[in-house]
Formats: structure tokens, C-alpha cells, sequence
């Protein structure tokens, strides 16, 4: 099948206000906007205003009314503990309503905020469709942050309730949720005036009277609620970015946008139909999870999985392959760092063999830079086609992508393929000029940006200008650096605080990254630049070795120099690495490059509030002990 990328991006083009209109008849409206798209507060753009609808209704009643309450809905599968359960749409309406019902018990009402802090359970996704339900905007807190920045947390969103599991489970550990909890209130300035408590068997928390409330016993007590009518340029929920110090940024969803993007997108990016499975292997904290664990394939109708459990290890690098087959998943979104995890032990692919993943259609990988190498080898193991697309929390869907349910693009291995209808998205230098094809520059969005992205931050209008709008004026500033080659291809290579100069010349630490990738033995790696004397930065490499390879790491490392000196030249003065058992990663997945290269520099750092294991940093320090830096 060609594409029909061009002629759809070219009709958004010739008229932005009637492509979007047109997507929004995909949603059930109580009623009809005034104006698509409202600039009378440029540059705060707001989209379908004067509209009402509900998030909850769309998602959850609205495919009940329409005879399909018995179609699944969410399935439950979490390895970690062996439970599975599956909710019809009928039960979660049941469930929803129910939880609507027990906020509002506890003085819960529109615009009113709720933090979830919870594991990867069926219950985590009821809570926030039902403040959905009774136009409460929810803030999910990835259940195992710090209590001090849970706190912070609180201060900004001032929720009336807290939503919380007992407890996290791990592979080989329980994550005490409530103890944390406790901790962040008593920091926190503002004081929630109940918190919801979801005992989990394997460890049960202590209830504070008068506060905290049994979970099973609210929902015994609580009468079902229907859904309440909200504007479209009402908040539905606030997310705050990661690994933010000081006041934290709390990215606004609205509902009207939101639902309209969420709608567009499952068809057209991920070309699937209700009904069929669909698994974005993530955590509900994160905003893949809001997207798409949630509302965008509820949206939609399909049947979504919520899964507790890890790419390896639970029990082994075969367990999404386990999920896909038990479950007939049509779709997986997941990220790079996932499969190069699987990469790393079950390099010939032998666990794939095992399973039946004849339902398997295509693999989407997002959240962060995908090598090339990681890709070919999905690819190859795989036999389906391996997308990467791009986005960010900010944005809420992909910015740049290639559209499975309009005809793939060719794939270019390294690249994001091309924007989204909506994004019109430039290669710019310092001053706002466009740049060549091939040259590297700030990859920024003109505005205004479509349904779906941050109107603004949370009670912050001042910090999203400055964080994102003031640099590049008429732009959205993504913060990432790359190129677009000859053929409108996005080639996302790094952070832009990733480019690094070295003796005058910018390089992209992710050029690197992808060059290291290819060798042979190296199943994971990072790039990063550190302060040289002589020439302002000079950058190093960590490597993580495929299990099994045993040869000497000197040989391995000299190999690498010799590769990048290769393929950039001596220009990239690229001669130290070192090889590590693991990277420092959020939870997420997403690599602390910054962390590491302050490290390297002896630079203080704070400890990134979503880091996933903090040990791991001495074992950075000492490796980069090892070849001379971090003294």
C-alpha cells in the first residue's frame, strides 16, 4: 500500500482549522464548539472552544451505550505477582462510576485536584478515568518517588485527595508506598484532606483515622455517578515533567483537545480498530501511559494492557513476547532502552522462537533516541515493521512519526520519518534561521501547536513562556537538536544541551551513540561530553556488553576509538571508554547523560527524583575513575 502521508499533511496545511474540526465529529460532543481554534490570547492558543464533552464518557459509556459493553477493555497481566484480570467495558463502567461515586462521598467536585500514586494496577487507571467522570483533574505521581518530591508535588497541584497502593512491587523487593506518602504530607505545605487507600496482600499499610480510607470499603459504600459535561479547554490532568529541581512543571492536558488527538491518532499513527489489543508497555506515571495505556485506546475502543512487570526478569527477556501471544496484541509501543535490555540477553532471539506472534503487526518505539542497531535487530527477530516516532510529555502524541494506518513511508533506520499532521516542525539555529538540509540545529515547532499539547503549565503561564516560548519567538522550543535530511526525514540525535563542542566543531553526542551501538559486542551505550582543557570538551563512551561476551574490555574499547575515528574522524577526539555492567536510567528508561557528565566533571549534582536504582551512580564514579576522570 503507498502512503497517504503527503496528501494528508498537505490537507492539514491548506486548512489546520478544517482537518481538526473534521477529527473532532470522532468524539461525542454534549456540545459543538464556538471556534476551532481561539488566538485572541496569542500565544496561548486554545482549541475547541466553547465546546463540552467528557473524557470518561468517551472512553468508557459511550461504547457501552453502543452494544459493546462485553468487549474487553483493560487486561491486567502482571508477572511480577501472577495476577491477571481482565474488565470488560461494562465492568470498568461499573468500577468507574463506583470510584466517581466515593470522591464525590469524600467532597471531591469538578476542578477539584487528585494525586494517584500507585502501582501498575487495573485501579490506578479507575481513578483517573473517574475524576475524569466528575471533571476532577488528576495528577499521577510515579508510585516510588521521593517523599520530598512528592511533596513538592503537592504544593503545586494542592489536591484534596491523595490516591495511593500500600505498596510497589519489584522484581525481589516491596517499594513501600505509604510510609512515603506520609512523609511527603507532613513536608508538603498544603495538607490533602483524605488519601484513598488500596491494600495490596503482599504488604498491607497502617491507616491513619480520620484521614485514610480503605479503598474496598469506600467503593462498598459509594453510590455510581455519571459523567459530568466539562468545557474542552478544561483541565483533565497535570503531569509534571521529570527530573525537575525546584518548583516542578506541570504540564496541562486539556479535555476537548486531548480527546480529539488521542482519537486521531490511534487509527492513523498506530493503524489499528477497536476491538483489537493494544499494549504501550509503560508506566501510567509517565505520559505514554496517560496516552496510551489509557485514554487513547479507550478512546478508541480498543482493548488495552496494563502490565506490572519488566522487559527481563520477570521471569526473563521472553516475557513480552509471553504478553503478545497470551493476549493476541496486535500493537506495542514500548521504549529503546526495552529492547535493548532483550537485546542484551537473548541476543540471537531464541525466547521469540517460543511463541505464537502470528496477532503481531508492528512494533512502535519511542521515548528516546532508537540506534539503528537496536531497530535492525527488532526488525530481523521480529519480521514486522519497527517504528520509531517521536514526542514528548509537552506534546502528549507523536510530533514526528510514520503513519501505519495511512500507509508506512520507507523506513530510514535513525530516523523519526516525518511530523504529524498539526506540527510544522524546523531545523533552526541560534537565530531563528532555518538550516540546510543535513546540518544539525534546534529542532523547534511553529506555533500555534495542535489539539493535544500543553496549553500552558499549572498555575504557571510566566514558566512556560520562558521555558519553552521565549527563545525562539513564534516557535515552541522542544529542546532537542537534529536535522532533516533531503527528503523532509527527522533525524532526533540528541538533547540540545547533548551537543557538544569539540576544539569549534559541534557534534552530536547521539552520532556517536549510534556508531558504538553497531559494534558487534555492545548491547547498550552512552555518549557523553566532558570538559578537556585544551579543547572545551572532548567525549566519552560507556559501553554495556551483550551477555556472553568475555573478551578482554581493552580490546573492545580500542575497537570502538578506532570505529568512531573511522566513521567521524580524528575531528570527534573521541579516545577514552569504559565498559559498565549497566547506565543510569530513569524509570522511564530514559539515560541521565547529565548526571553522568557531572560526574565526570566532579561537578555537585542532586539525585534525579527519577532515578531508578541510586547505587548505580557510584558505579558510574568508579568507572570513570578507572580512565581518569571524576577525581
Amino acid at each position: 500500500m503507498t502512503s497517504g502521508y503527503e496528501e494528508v499533511y498537505a490537507r492539514w496545511q491548506s486548512d489546520p482549522e478544517g482537518f481538526w474540526a473534521e477529527a473532532a465529529e470522532a468524539i461525542h460532543w454534549y456540545k459543538k464548539w464556538d471556534t476551532v481554534l481561539d488566538s485572541s490570547q496569542k500565544p496561548f492558543y486554545r482549541w475547541f472552544v466553547g465546546g463540552e464533552t467528557n473524557t470518561c464518557y468517551n472512553c468508557v459509556d459511550r461504547h457501552v451505550d453502543s452494544g459493546r459493553g462485553d468487549q474487553p477493555a483493560l487486561i491486567y497481566d502482571s508477572p511480577i505477582t501472577g495476577a491477571k484480570r481482565t474488565l470488560n467495558y461494562s465492568d470498568l463502567k461499573d468500577e468507574v462510576s463506583r470510584f466517581a461515586g466515593v470522591l464525590r462521598q469524600h467532597g471531591i467536585e469538578k476542578g477539584d485536584r487528585v494525586i494517584i500514586y500507585m502501582s501498575m494496577v487495573p485501579q490506578a487507571a479507575i481513578a483517573m478515568l473517574a475524576c475524569a467522570r466528575i471533571g476532577a483533574v488528576h495528577s499521577v505521581v510515579f508510585g516510588g518517588f521521593a517523599a520530598n518530591e512528592l511533596a513538592t508535588r503537592i504544593d503545586d497541584a494542592t489536591p484534596k485527595m491523595i490516591v495511593v497502593t500500600s505498596c510497589g512491587i519489584e522484581p525481589g523487593r516491596i517499594v513501600e508506598y505509604k510510609p512515603m506518602v506520609d512523609g511527603a504530607i507532613e513536608m508538603a505545605d498544603h495538607k490533602p484532606d483524605t488519601c484513598i487507600i488500596l491494600q495490596r496482600e503482599q504488604h498491607p499499610a497502617d491507616l491513619i483515622p480520620g484521614r485514610d480510607v480503605d479503598w474496598e470499603e469506600a467503593m462498598a459504600a459509594a453510590e455510581p455517578v455519571d459523567c459530568v459535561p466539562v468545557l474542552a479547554t478544561d483541565p483533565l490532568y497535570i503531569l509534571y515533567t521529570s527530573g525537575t529541581t525546584g518548583v516542578p512543571k506541570g504540564v496541562v492536558r486539556d479535555n476537548g483537545g486531548h480527546l480529539v488527538a488521542m482519537a486521531w491518532s490511534m487509527p492513523n499513527v498506530y493503524g489499528v480498530e477497536p476491538g483489537e489489543v493494544y499494549w504501550a508497555a509503560s508506566d501510567l506515571g509517565w505520559a505514554v501511559g496517560h496516552s496510551y495505556i489509557v485514554y487513547g485506546p479507550l478512546t478508541y475502543g480498543c482493548a488495552s494492557i496494563l502490565f506490572e512487570g519488566k522487559p527481563v526478569g520477570t521471569p526473563d527477556a521472553g516475557v513480552f513476547w509471553r504478553i503478545i501471544s497470551e493476549h493476541k496484541c496486535s500493537v506495542l509501543f514500548t521504549a529503546p532502552t526495552a529492547f535493548r535490555a532483550i537485546k542484551r540477553d537473548d541476543p540471537d532471539g531464541k525466547l521469540i522462537q517460543q511463541y505464537d506472534l502470528s496477532s503481531f503487526r508492528t512494533l512502535f518505539l519511542a521515548g528516546e533516541r532508537s540506534d539503528p542497531d537496536t531497530l535492525e535487530w527488532a526488525e530481523s527477530q521480529l519480521g514486522v515493521p519497527v517504528i520509531d516516532h517521536w514526542w514528548q510529555t509537552e506534546t502528549g502524541w507523536v510530533i514526528g512519526g510514520n503513519y501505519s494506518g495511512l500507509g508506512l513511508l520507507p523506513v530510514k533506520h535513525g530516523s523519526a520519518s516525518k511530523p504529524a499532521p498539526g506540527f510544522d516542525v524546523q531545523i533552526v539555529d541560534d537565530n531563528v534561521n532555518q538550516v540546510a538540509a543535513g546540518e544539525t540545529g534546534a529542532i523547534v515547532i511553529k506555533l500555534p501547536m495542535p489539539p493535544g499539547c500543553l496549553p500552558t503549565l499549572w498555575n504557571n503561564d510566566d514558566g512556560y513562556l520562558s521555558s519553552y516560548l521565549e527563545d525562539f519567538p513564534g516557535y515552541y522550543k522542544t529542546g532537542d537538536a537534529g536535522y532533516k535530511d533531503e527528503d523532509g526525514y527527522l533525524y532526533i540525535m540528541s538533547r540540545t544541551d547533548d551537543i557538544i563542542n569539540v576544539a569549534g566543531h559541534r557534534l552530536s553526542t547521539g552520532g556517536m551513540e549510534e556508531i558504538l551501538a553497531s559494534h558487534q559486542d555492545v548491547a547498550e551505550c552512552a555518549v557523553i561530553g566532558v570538559h578537556d582543557q585544551l579543547k572545551g570538551q572532548v567525549p566519552i563512551g560507556f559501553l554495556v556488553l551483550k551477555a556472553g561476551v568475555n573478551r578482554p574490555h581493552e580490546e573492545i574499547v580500542d575497537e570502538i576509538v578506532s570505529l568512531v575515528r573511522t566513521r567521524i574522524g580524528a575531528v570527534a577526539s573521541f579516545r577514552k571508554a569504559t565498559v559498565v555492567e549497566r547506565l543510569p536510567k530513569t524509570r522511564s528508561g530514559k539515560i541521565l547523560r547529565g548526571t553522568m557528565r557531572r560526574i565526570a566533571d566532579g561537578e555537585e549534582f542532586k539525585m534525579p527524583a527519577t532515578i531508578d536504582d541510586p547505587a548505580i551512580l557510584d558505579e558510574i564514579g568508579e568507572a570513570l575513575q578507572g580512565i581518569g576522570y571524576a577525581q
